[in-house]
């Protein structure tokens, strides 16, 4: 969001020029309501709804929500109303602000009206929602939210289509057995929303699916400082691999 064309003085200029910064929060803190839905106007409509065996088998999966909140640190678990924890980290779609830069944000006091502000933000699609599609939506409303005062620009980095492998499948199934050998225990399956751009591209291409067998635990802490790879299951997913090629080789 472009204000100003400098930075000025909050005491000489604040009250009669707009603020950038004030301007992206009111935009930004309206993309969702109280109940944790995005407010964009088209967002959900090709959202599928779970069915009533989908969501049993997300309240089949081993749990624990009070450790979950308790390794975050956080007083409670949020999000979109009507869901379970592991039904909106999984099926529903999500936005999420991944930054935000504007102002004096170095140590001491600098009462500037900044002359602009940006934010990153992420979306996490589901089945049957085009990234192109939603794109266009994002940035028309987030144009339309700017007020006369200001001036916006949209930018957009990448975008992949959400893919959701069907459970029944022999291959998932001699990816299965070889977890089994690998790690001693059957796998879980799951829905996650970390995304890997080819996979949805080998499903729409050449429509086949891909096997993605998660190896990671949830405090290797991804996309944070000391991220790591627990290093026993390291040497459980080579040999899980190992196993795997032994299941398909006919």
């Amino acid at each position: 969001v472009q204000g100003p064309n400098r930075d000025l003085h909050s005491g000489s200029f604040g009250g009669a020029v707009e603020n950038p910064a004030n301007v992206l929060t009111r935009i930004l803190g309206s993309l969702r309501d109280e109940e944790g839905r995005i407010t964009i106007p088209g967002f959900y409509e090709s959202v599928r709804d779970l069915t009533a065996e989908e969501r049993a088998d997300f309240a089949s999966l081993p749990f624990d929500e009070d450790g979950f909140r308790d390794d975050l640190e956080v007083p409670q678990v949020h999000g979109e109303a009507g869901w379970t924890t592991l039904e909106r980290k999984g099926a529903r779609p999500t936005l999420d602000i991944n930054g935000l830069l504007s102002g004096w944000t170095g140590e001491g006091a600098k009462t500037v009206l900044p002359a602009h502000a940006s934010a990153k933000l992420s979306m996490r699609l589901v089945r049957d929602q085009d990234p192109d599609v939603i794109e266009t939506l994002v940035s028309d409303h987030l144009r339309s939210l700017c007020p006369p005062s200001c001036t916006i620009e949209v930018r957009s980095h990448h975008g992949a289509h959400p893919v959701l492998v069907e459970r029944d499948s022999h291959w998932l199934d001699a990816a299965a057995r070889a977890v089994e050998k690998g790690f001693g225990k059957a796998p879980v399956y799951i829905r996650e929303g970390g995304s890997i751009p080819v996979v949805s591209d080998l499903k729409r291409i050449l429509g086949i699916d891909t096997i993605l067998l998660g190896l990671g635990l949830p405090d290797d802490n991804a996309h944070s400082p000391n991220e790591k790879f627990h290093l026993p299951d390291y040497q459980r997913g080579i040999e899980t691999a190992a196993w795997f090629l032994d299941e398909i080789s006919p």
